[in-house]
């Protein structure tokens, strides 16, 4: 009978470590930039908790033929973000640091995290 209870036990255990998110795998924290709407009007978008180690191909501006690029990007993350000028992390490359920003010169369409 115990051995059964610690085979449950421990079954048990295994699920919910296997279950519970890790921060390993994310960028802690939000990435913010800023992007011309279809109207022209500045836009804000988010990024939440953002994979690591995985090019981000923002959405709003993935298309140089009908969009300009994000720009104002500020890393409120606990990771490094890249942010490179091209749609699949392309191009010239421009590092953040943690809890930084880009002025308006960083001019991007795409973005990894350490």
């Amino acid at each position: 009978m115990r051995i059964r209870t610690t085979l449950a036990a421990a079954a048990g255990a295994l699920t919910l470590v296997l279950a519970v998110p890790t921060s390993a795998s994310a960028a802690d924290g939000a990435f913010f930039y800023a992007y011309s709407g279809l109207d022209g009007s500045p836009q804000i978008a988010t990024l939440l908790n953002p994979p690591s180690r995985e090019c981000i191909t923002l959405p709003e501006v993935a298309n140089p033929s009908s969009s300009s690029p994000a720009r104002y990007a500020y890393n409120d993350t606990g990771s490094t973000a890249v942010v490179f000028e091209n749609p699949g992390c392309t191009g010239e490359m421009t590092v953040l640091d943690p809890k930084t920003g880009g002025g308006e010169d960083t001019e991007f369409r795409s973005v990894t995290f350490s």
